[in-house]
């Protein structure tokens, strides 16, 4: 079994509970409101912006040169045309300011970007993975259960639900499982642990979005 197989299967009660959150099914419906939507792309992009260095970190420290240009890739995706997304939909629903990084994302992006400085390229590659994997399968449950009709989410759907997102997931999986069929057990269970805990963060954005979690 691919090490991305064997922990797939850890977070899989996860990810279900993520599936049945009521900012999902709301967003797939077409009736998530539209002040929590607005809080959640006001976030998300400040997250964006994080992630993206984040993978331009990791790209300098892989080893692979062909490693070395997916990351630059999924950086520079991340960075202009996820963020060109974003600022359509700021004019679409009217968010003018993004604001500061609230409690779900601000430990988010700090857990990435100190992950990525500080351990294996291994483990930081692992941190980085359920971005791409949790956010494609989530997109393609929305995409196949969504209300098509009258959704004003619908380029968010078309987006993450998209074959070219898909592609780029599905070559991230394969560099994590190369370097963790390249690393040592201790390695290997380290990736899984930042996987478990980026999943859990995942998590807790959507529901720091839908409950507009803000600092105290």
């Amino acid at each position: 079994m691919k090490w991305s197989e064997h922990t797939w299967q850890a977070i899989e009660e996860r990810y279900q509970s993520i599936l049945d959150m009521p900012f999902i099914k709301e967003l797939s419906n077409g009736t998530l409101p539209q002040e929590k939507f607005r809080f959640y792309m006001a976030q998300d992009s400040l997250y964006l912006e994080h992630f993206g260095r984040t993978l331009s970190l990791i790209a300098a420290k892989i080893q692979d040169l062909q490693d070395v240009l997916a990351f630059m890739r999924f950086a520079e995706n991340t960075i202009v045309v996820e963020n060109a997304l974003h600022e359509s939909y700021f004019i679409d629903f009217g968010v003018k300011d993004k604001g500061i990084a609230e409690p779900a994302c601000h430990h988010y992006i700090h857990f990435l970007r100190s992950t990525a400085a500080l351990e294996s390229v291994e483990i930081a590659v692992a941190a980085v993975l359920p971005c791409f994997w949790i956010y494609r399968e989530v997109g393609d449950y929305i995409y196949n259960h969504q209300n098509a009709i009258n959704n004003p989410y619908q380029k968010w759907i078309d987006t993450y639900g998209g074959e070219e997102f898909s592609v780029a997931v599905d070559q991230a999986i394969a560099i994590c499982d190369r370097l963790a069929e390249n690393s040592t057990e201790e390695t290997r269970e380290k990736m899984t642990e930042a996987f478990i805990m980026s999943t859990r963060m995942e998590f807790h954005f959507w529901e720091g979005a839908y409950e507009l979690k803000t600092w105290k």
